[in-house]
C-alpha cells in the first residue's frame, strides 16, 4: 500500500487512577524528523517511543504530543531518613555531656527536626506505566498510519491518472515524429525547385539534407526513456511501500528527457505537447513529494 507523508493520530485513555492522551500529526520531509513532547515523567522511556514509532513512521516531520493527567490522591509516601537522625542523636548526646544537662529528646521531637520524615511521591511501577504508555502510543500510531494510507490512495489514483495522460502525449509524439521527415522532404524539394525553376533534383543531396534535419530532431530515444520512466513510476505506484524517494529521482529524469525534447523540436505541435508534458511532470513531482 502507497502511504502520504501527511497524517494525523489521536488515542485517549481514561481510567479512575489516570488519563493519558497522544497525538501523532505529520506532513512531508526528506527524512524522518521526529519531535516528542511529554511530561518529565516519561523522559525515560523517549528512547522506547522512538524505537516504536520508527516500526510505523519511515518519513516525515512528525510532532508527537503525550500529555498524562494522574487522578489518584494517595500518590505519597513517608520517607524516613534513619542515618540523619542518628546524626541528629549524635550531636544531642555530644551536647548533653558538653554541658552536663539532661539528653530528654524523645522520638515526637526529633521526628520534626528537618529532613528526618519527608513526604514523597510514590515510586512508579515503571513496567506498568511503560505498558499504559506504549499501548497508547501504538494505538495513536495505527491510527495516523490509517490517515496516511487514505491519502495515500487517493494520490496513487489522481498520480495513475496523470502518469496515463503522460503516455497519450508520448503516444502523439512518437507518431508525430516520422511524418516531420516526410513534410520536412517535401518542403525542401518545393523549395530547390522554386529557386532552381526546374524540377531537376539531386536526390542525394535532399537525402543528405533530411537526415541532417532528422539527427537534429529525432527524439525517439527520448521517448522511449520517458515511457519507460512513466511505466516504472506506475507500477512503483501499485506496489506501493516506501517508494518517496525513488519515484522522486525517477521524476527528475522524466522531467530531463521532456527538456530534451522541447530543445530539439521545431515543429509547433510536438513543443505543445512537450510543455504539456513538462507541466504534467512538474505536478507528479510535487505529489511524489508527499509519498512516504
Amino acid at each position: 500500500m502507497l502511504k502520504s507523508m501527511t497524517g494525523f493520530g489521536r488515542y485517549e485513555v481514561v481510567t479512575d487512577e489516570y488519563k493519558i492522551s497522544v497525538e501523532i500529526k505529520a506532513v512531508n520531509h526528506r527524512y524522518l524528523d521526529m519531535s516528542i513532547k511529554m511530561p518529565k515523567k516519561f523522559s525515560y522511556f523517549e528512547a522506547g517511543i522512538r524505537t516504536l514509532l520508527k516500526t510505523y513512521i519511515q518519513r516525515g516531520k512528525v510532532d508527537v504530543y503525550i500529555n498524562y493527567e494522574d487522578y489518584t490522591e494517595g500518590n505519597l509516601c513517608l520517607k524516613y531518613n534513619a542515618s540523619l537522625a542518628a546524626e541528629y542523636m549524635d550531636v544531642f548526646r555530644q551536647m548533653a555531656e558538653q554541658f552536663g544537662i539532661e539528653n530528654d529528646v524523645k522520638v515526637s521531637a526529633l521526628s520534626r527536626y528537618p529532613e528526618v520524615l519527608t513526604m514523597e511521591e510514590a515510586p512508579e511501577d515503571e513496567e506498568q506505566l511503560w505498558k499504559v504508555l506504549s499501548d497508547t502510543v501504538e494505538e495513536a500510531a495505527k491510527r495516523f498510519v490509517d490517515t496516511r494510507v487514505a491519502e495515500g490512495e487517493r494520490l496513487k489514483g489522481d498520480l495513475v491518472a496523470k502518469l496515463d495522460d503522460m503516455l497519450g502525449l508520448v503516444d502523439f509524439i512518437e507518431a508525430r515524429a516520422p511524418r516531420l521527415l516526410v513534410e520536412y522532404r517535401q518542403k525542401l524539394e518545393d523549395k530547390v525547385k522554386e529557386l532552381l525553376a526546374s524540377s531537376t533534383i539531386d536526390e542525394s543531396r535532399i537525402a543528405a539534407e533530411v537526415a541532417i534535419y532528422a539527427d537534429k530532431v529525432c527524439v525517439d530515444e527520448e521517448m522511449v526513456r520517458l515511457r519507460s520512466h512513466i511505466v516504472a513510476t506506475r507500477k512503483k505506484l501499485l506496489e506501493g511501500g516506501t517508494v518517496g524517494r525513488e519515484l522522486d529521482f525517477i521524476a527528475q529524469e522524466m522531467n530531463r528527457e521532456a527538456n530534451t525534447t522541447l530543445s530539439k523540436s521545431n515543429d509547433l505541435e510536438v513543443s505543445d505537447k512537450a510543455i504539456a508534458l513538462k507541466t504534467e511532470i512538474e505536478k507528479v513531482r510535487e505529489q511524489i513529494q508527499n509519498i512516504e
